[in-house]
């Protein structure tokens, strides 16, 4: 939403008029534009007329396809969807900003970070990763592809390389009315403000470099089930090696016709050891399956290199 209205009579005094940019990220995502000005990839091939399976979508009307890429010695070029689900045209800005992930998930700018040790933990991709377009005008329900290209230096030791491709929508240049007068209130004069909502959508492109390795498992398993509050399984993944693991939570009961539990997408990238994350319980299952005493069986199940293999299994009586 983009606001804007007249102000009161001030005797020729020129009035200001104060822009405040709100980003609302889908994943609590910062952005941040690379200080070095990246050559533009080759073009895209035409994007899909309808959203594919497994598109992510954020708070506004943006869609990206795939929810994440992966670049690695095979090829190094790789393409995004950019699909407009809005009644309107949109204009939309392609950045590539690079961030941290934190023990519970979250990623913030890696620029915020102040221990030294954290920052060097994140090898970014962003200084030789290249993208064309970077800004795009759609028209309602229309698509668009963006090519991304990694321009690898030779001699960059082997291992995952990371940043985060995002798309920023940017609000139409029309009138409106000011804040005063959404409010009901009159306006006298004074300072004018104009709030700008610019909606955005991250998604990891994850570059590997030679040969990576990946060990992952499940410690710290607890069952809550209090009063009022869903019950839920938390538990903490742990991570070594020179990739990053992703894959699906998956809790299953002997006897039970479907999971007890399963959150789809959870990664664990190379700047962390672990990540605590909890798991909440399907509220449809059945009470037989939560006594005390029920032995469940939790999985990590790989979605990435090779998607359906366990990476981490661990037993779980009911407490």
């Amino acid at each position: 939403m983009h606001t804007t209205g007249p102000l009161g009579p001030v005797a020729r005094l020129k009035t200001a008029a104060l822009a405040l940019s709100l980003i609302l990220p889908s994943s609590n995502n910062a952005l941040a534009q690379p200080a070095k000005q990246a050559e533009e990839a080759p073009d895209a091939p035409p994007a899909p007329a309808a959203l594919p399976a497994g598109a992510v979508g954020g708070m506004g009307d943006i869609n990206l396809f795939p929810k994440r890429v992966v670049i690695d010695d095979r090829t190094r070029i790789a393409s995004v969807g950019l699909y407009n689900r809005a009644a309107v045209a949109g204009e939309y800005e392609i950045t590539v900003s690079d961030m941290a992930m934190q023990r519970d998930g979250r990623l913030v700018d890696l620029a915020t970070l102040q221990d030294s040790a954290a920052r060097d933990a994140v090898h970014t991709a962003s200084g030789f990763l290249r993208w064309s377009p970077r800004h795009v005008a759609l028209p309602a329900s229309e698509a668009q592809m963006v090519r991304i290209m990694a321009r690898v230096p030779p001699d960059l030791p082997p291992g995952e390389y990371r940043s985060h491709f995002t798309v920023v929508s940017v609000p139409p240049e029309t009138g409106g009315t000011s804040i005063d007068e959404a409010a009901g209130g009159e306006a006298n004069g004074g300072i004018g403000v104009r709030i700008v909502p610019r909606f955005g959508i991250s998604i990891p492109v994850i570059v590997r470099v030679g040969e990576t390795t990946l060990t992952a498992g499940l410690k710290d398993l607890s069952f809550k089930a209090a009063a009022g509050s869903p019950a839920a399984l938390s538990l903490t993944i742990t991570r070594d090696g020179t990739r990053s693991a992703f894959g699906d939570i998956i809790v299953t009961a002997p006897g039970a016709k479907k999971p007890v539990a399963e959150v789809k997408g959870i990664g664990v990238y190379t700047e962390i050891p672990e990540r605590a994350v909890q798991v909440l319980i399907d509220p449809a299952t059945e009470p037989r399956f939560l006594a005390r005493g029920t032995r469940w069986t939790v999985s990590y199940v790989d979605d990435d290199m090779s998607p359906g293999k366990v990476l981490a299994r661990q037993e779980f009586v009911v407490p």
